[in-house]
């Protein structure tokens, strides 16, 4: 390896997805969506991001998306392409995500060199990005790539977040862990959402996670207070090695110049972005 170990994780965690995920929470796309006709937070979330594989039904959307619940998908999909196209949700996704930047980083960021150079340095590590057995990445990658600057980093950070996404979940395959018993466990490192919105976004009860903590104990991956043995702390490791592994042709082919600028570059928009709102407060932790 030509990058220092662990440097694609860490900008990945701290710049890529957190940028990509703005728009998830943003009041914007709620807004545009509400004028295609679609109003529900679930179905604005599931048709936002799922768009690019075209109006697909909720097997493939599960599928794809791994740890969503099943009747939480199926309730809003197929139907929601029954209100819009697939086409005008990504149009309506990519506006969104327009006003969310402009709105979060400010003219002044919009408009920098270094914007421009994070977003041209996103799209050079995309080039060594693989369809094969990557679904999201591989819709994504099919879509024509904006021209300005701030909506070319956004593209490229998609395109990176569900190329690392799409591995992980083979590596969540390969750990045993079902879609519940993932969750719980991530949540488990203090990283991952807090019980209150796996509820909210993935749909799953209170019933649901609390049955994933006890196999996750009969495994011994959790103790009985739901923390993190260390046979857990060394699982959740060697999944985040897994995904590493499946994940490093970008960020090779970037360099390690190039990823530490980009993880620099990225990590200060991020930062800018937070200070601006752009998550809840109570979005990642244990409780």
């Amino acid at each position: 390896m030509t990058i220092p170990e662990r440097a694609a994780r860490r900008c990945w965690h701290a710049a890529i997805n957190p940028l990509h995920a703005t728009i998830y929470f943003s009041p914007d796309l709620g807004k545009e969506y509400a004028g295609l006709g679609i109003t529900d937070r679930v179905a604005v979330n599931l048709a936002s991001r799922s768009a690019a594989m075209g109006a697909v039904g909720a097997g493939a959307v599960t599928a794809t998306f791994y740890n969503y619940r099943h009747d939480l998908v199926s309730r809003h999909l197929p139907a929601v392409w029954e209100t819009a196209t697939p086409e005008q949700a990504l149009a309506a996704r990519l506006r969104a995500v327009d006003s969310t930047l402009r709105r979060l980083l400010g003219p002044q960021t919009i408009e920098s060199a270094e914007l421009a150079e994070a977003a041209d340095l996103a799209i050079r590590a995309t080039e060594a990005c693989t369809r094969h057995a990557r679904t999201l990445y591989a819709a994504h990658a099919d879509l024509p790539v904006p021209e300005e600057p701030h909506l070319r980093l956004w593209h490229a950070t998609t395109l990176l977040r569900e190329h690392r996404g799409d591995g992980h979940l083979a590596a969540l395959l390969l750990a045993d862990l079902d879609p519940v018993e993932a969750l719980v466990s991530h949540t488990a490192t203090g990283r991952g959402m807090t019980p209150k919105w796996l509820k909210i976004i993935r749909g799953w009860e209170q019933s649901d996670l609390d049955a994933a903590q006890e196999r996750l104990a009969a495994r011994g991956i959790l103790d009985a207070d739901g923390e993190l043995t260390a046979e857990g702390q060394d699982l959740r490791e060697a999944l985040e090695a897994d995904t590493d592994r499946l994940d490093a042709a970008p960020y090779e082919h970037l360099g390690a110049e190039g990823l530490a600028r980009l993880a620099e570059l990225g990590g200060g928009f991020v930062m800018q972005a937070v200070g601006a709102g752009a998550f809840p407060g109570d979005l990642f932790g244990k409780v």
